[in-house]
């Protein structure tokens, strides 16, 4: 018979775990701006939540700034250096294993597929800051693309390509959180709240004979 044992380290500092939320709100108010225009015809209503989807942007650009800017200067888990392992990345695909060995920090392989979401975060960034500027002649663009209406298809295929695969990370996130607590009894979830990370010990009952 097996006991699980758990050891604990303060892994991620107060202001990762407040950008995290705060980009991680956003996006999530993002979506409902989006999902909420769908139910109003054109008017006042639709006009008004697509204003706040711009002013959501502003503030998902200052979020993605200050996680670039944190990953540099930031602590030993908050820096891109410790999420970058492109040697078990290579590994994982050649050999088609997607367990990765448990480590204090960013998951090796899940560490990939962040920095994705990051890159692909910053260029709706500034494919929204395009379309505000075309669409709504607002935000810092508007200067200079503010009268340039043939560019909108330009900015909003990659938009809102970009916007169904947040969607569905945000799926797989949610469940590869839930996942491991319901089949490891390995807490994940709280680790964004708490900034404690937890490693799963299994003891056999023997080794306490």
């Amino acid at each position: 018979m097996e006991t699980l044992s758990y050891r604990r380290q303060k892994v991620y500092d107060p202001v990762l775990r407040l950008i995290h939320m705060w980009n991680g709100l956003v996006i999530l108010f993002l979506m409902a701006t989006i999902w909420l225009s769908e139910l109003f015809e054109k008017g006042v209503g639709e006009d008004t939540l697509w204003q706040l989807h711009i002013y959501l942007g502003y503030a998902l650009v200052v979020g993605i700034v200050s996680r670039l800017a944190w990953g540099i200067v930031g602590p030993r888990h908050a820096i891109f250096s410790d999420m970058w392992h492109p040697l078990v990345w290579w590994n994982a695909i050649r050999h088609f294993d997607l367990q990765a060995k448990p480590r204090f920090g960013h998951n090796t392989l899940a560490s990939g597929v962040y920095l994705a979401v990051y890159t692909l975060l910053a260029v709706m960034a500034v494919t929204g800051l395009g379309l505000a500027a075309v669409e709504h002649s607002m935000g810092p663009f508007d200067v200079w693309l503010g009268d340039v209406a043939w560019l909108k298809d330009t900015f909003e295929e990659p938009h809102e390509i970009i916007y169904y695969f947040l969607m569905g990370f945000v799926v797989v996130h949610i469940a590869a959180l839930i996942w491991p607590e319901h089949k490891d009894k390995t807490p994940l979830a709280q680790a964004m709240v708490t900034g404690y990370q937890y490693e799963v010990e299994q003891i056999k009952d023997e080794d306490h004979a």
